[in-house]
């Protein structure tokens, strides 16, 4: 003998619903709902099936464990949060430069049918901004442990040229340039611009104005690993520190 009609009673209780109503819910008699609660008649298995799922409850505690108010409510507020759930989420697609692709996007960029056929990457991410994805393919960004690696994917949002005056080096930028696309971190002196890699063996690069075609800020990464994220926060401090720490020293 199971507990199932003793719960199915309790369930339509706090449910506020009559034998009637309950029994035309799962498509039963009366008589026979009447039958399961008194113990008179034990229920086929494709019954319990649809009332556990019917109220997320599971079929082990339907049949084996006497249910309580409280786990009721809680099953009710589970099923109606799981009901929230089955909203569809907003996801915006991203266009993405992979390595193959470099050449064409330097020569298309403007292109707004290019674009379109470069590979997209879906998230459920909020932005007014113009965004771009970036697949890094090499160590340039990298330094020890820390920073960027192959199959990492970095994601920026456009910077109008009125907004390059404002770039400093504590943040990462994703540039295209007249023969190439990369990822670097950028200064400037007004006419010229330094891009520099984190990597200790790669050289700084200068770039005259008109050799850029657009900087896009990196606002996010998806890591192709777990990265030590204390660590790369205790970074990300330490280069707004130095940052405060040189607009100090030039305001002197």
């Amino acid at each position: 003998m199971t507990l199932f009609g003793k719960n199915i009673k309790k369930i339509r209780t706090v449910k506020g619903l009559s034998q009637q109503s309950f029994a035309e819910l799962f498509s039963l008699k009366r008589g026979t709902l009447g039958a399961y609660e008194e113990g008179r008649s034990e229920p086929k298995l494709e019954t319990v099936i649809k009332i556990a799922n019917h109220f997320s409850i599971s079929i082990d505690d339907m049949l084996t464990k006497e249910l309580t108010v409280n786990q009721l409510s809680s099953f009710q507020m589970d099923s109606e949060y799981f009901k929230t759930k089955k909203e569809p989420i907003n996801m915006i697609e991203i266009p993405c430069i992979i390595e193959s692709l470099i050449d064409g996007y330097i020569q298309y960029h403007a292109n707004e049918n290019f674009i379109a056929d470069l590979p997209q990457i879906k998230l459920p991410i909020q932005s007014d901004h113009e965004l771009r994805a970036f697949l890094v393919h090499d160590l340039e960004m990298s330094n020890n442990n820390d920073g960027l690696f192959p199959e990492d994917i970095v994601i920026g949002k456009k910077l109008n040229k009125e907004e390059w005056s404002n770039i400093d080096d504590s943040n990462i930028y994703l540039i295209t340039t007249t023969n190439d696309v990369t990822v670097r971190r950028i200064s400037h002196n007004g006419t010229h611009y330094t891009f520099k890699a984190d990597h200790p063996k790669i050289s700084d690069s200068e770039f005259e104005v008109s050799k850029i075609n657009e900087i896009w800020k990196i606002e996010f990464v998806i890591y192709h690993r777990i990265p030590e994220l204390k660590k790369e926060h205790l970074k990300t401090k330490l280069d707004q520190l130095e940052a405060e720490f040189k607009k100090l020293k030039s305001s002197l």
